[in-house]
């Protein structure tokens, strides 16, 4: 129970700092040290969690993934690609509604959290001339990307849930794929109300916006169909817009120096040792076995157990790694249904966790208010969630 209280209270600090509008970065790290002084953790120990953060390689990829991002969109920006982009996807589609959450679902396909702050420009530039509030923007641009997660076998969450429960992954896609349509249909429901009619476009498709694709359609060909780590292949398209639009050696410095953002690297590594804090200081841990000692029974077990890890780390594979080896000890031969509504309720705590770095680095862009991101994602996030509880009744 203490346990429970110590988490609680660090949270609570977060979201109230978050909403004094402190730097994220800042706020990350005031808890991750809350953390270690509830935790009474030693020197050392705290020096490893520090040592283990910066020098994880999925921080090292993540600074250098966001880098290249912010050079990529720079780039894009220069020559008004993404304009041309814009434009042409405008005139495919015409509804404004389409238009808007077509980036963020395009570059959802990417399993990279940096993403997010990818598709945040292109949800801004097609959004741009409507009442949309930042929040609302924010909300799309978040909430729309992560349908695929509950389907696409190129995020590892689900490949660990499939490999874990011994459960053949066509069929855990598919009976994942409802969550995946209502998780869209919800960006629609509280994302859009303000977005309304069809945009006004150029009759036909012009040159500059064929070409306008080839630097996205590369990166993701790259990672989806060549599975090329998505920093190495930010790499190769920059390098490769550095030779077409032959820039000199002080155009890419200066690109090179806009890349490399102080802010965004103590965001990233501030977020990394949260976490990195909450494995080493077993609250995660203990907390997965306060409810197991409560006896309480498999369904709330289902549903707490990977909802609260998926808040507290923010990862999908996080959740997945930690409770599902408990869920199969605790329930035995787990059925499909029961591995699919524990996927969704872990992914439920992933989405509304303010430590998931899609979520951080959304807002940061945005400059949106959290909590009014969080009216819109809890009750869409509800609605999933309900379609879970049904389906998980129904395939019982």
């Amino acid at each position: 129970m203490i346990d429970i209280l110590k988490i609680s209270l660090i949270f609570v600090i977060i979201l109230l700092l978050l909403r004094k509008k402190l730097n994220i970065g800042y706020v990350m790290l005031i808890a991750s040290f809350t953390l270690f002084l509830l935790y009474r953790m030693s020197l050392e120990s705290i020096l490893k969690t520090c040592k283990g953060a910066a020098l994880n390689s999925a921080t090292l990829k993540l600074i250098l993934a966001l880098t290249f991002i912010r050079i990529f969109e720079m780039i894009l920006r220069e020559h008004a690609v993404l304009t041309n982009m814009m434009k042409a996807v405008k005139t495919i589609f015409k509804n404004r509604k389409i238009v808007a959450a077509s980036m963020p679902l395009l570059i959802g396909l990417l399993p990279s959290v940096g993403g997010a702050y990818f598709s945040a420009p292109m949800v801004d530039e097609a959004t741009r001339d409507t009442k949309m509030s930042l929040e609302e923007k924010g909300f799309i641009n978040y909430w729309l990307r992560h349908p695929w997660e509950y389907i696409l076998p190129l995020y590892p969450g689900i490949l660990l849930a499939s490999a874990i429960s011994k459960i053949e992954l066509h069929n855990l896609i598919t009976v994942n794929l409802s969550y995946a349509v209502f998780t869209t249909i919800t960006g629609f429901i509280f994302g859009m109300q303000e977005v309304k009619g069809v945009m006004k476009t150029e009759n036909r498709l012009s040159k500059e916006g064929i070409w306008s694709f080839i630097p996205i359609t590369a990166v993701l060909l790259l990672v989806v169909i060549f599975h090329m780590e998505l920093h190495y292949a930010l790499i190769a398209a920059v390098t490769a817009l550095f030779l077409f639009y032959r820039y000199n050696p002080k155009a890419i410095l200066s690109c090179l120096k806009h890349g490399f953002s102080l802010e965004i690297i103590i965001l990233i590594l501030s977020v990394m040792l949260f976490k990195e804090a909450m494995e080493a200081s077993g609250a995660v841990k203990n907390v997965s076995q306060f409810f197991m000692k409560e006896g309480i029974p498999t369904l709330p077990i289902l549903f707490l157990l990977p909802f609260v890890t998926g808040l507290l780390t923010g990862i999908t594979i996080g959740f997945v790694g930690s409770t599902f080896p408990l869920i199969l000890s605790i329930a035995g031969n787990t059925p499909i249904s029961a591995i699919s509504f524990a996927f969704a309720s872990g992914f439920l705590g992933v989405l509304l966790s303010p430590v998931h770095i899609c979520l951080v680095l959304t807002r940061e862009y945005f400059k949106a208010d959290l909590w009014g991101m969080y009216k819109m994602m809890i009750p869409a996030g509800l609605i999933v969630f309900c379609i879970a509880i049904v389906e998980y009744m129904i395939l019982r």
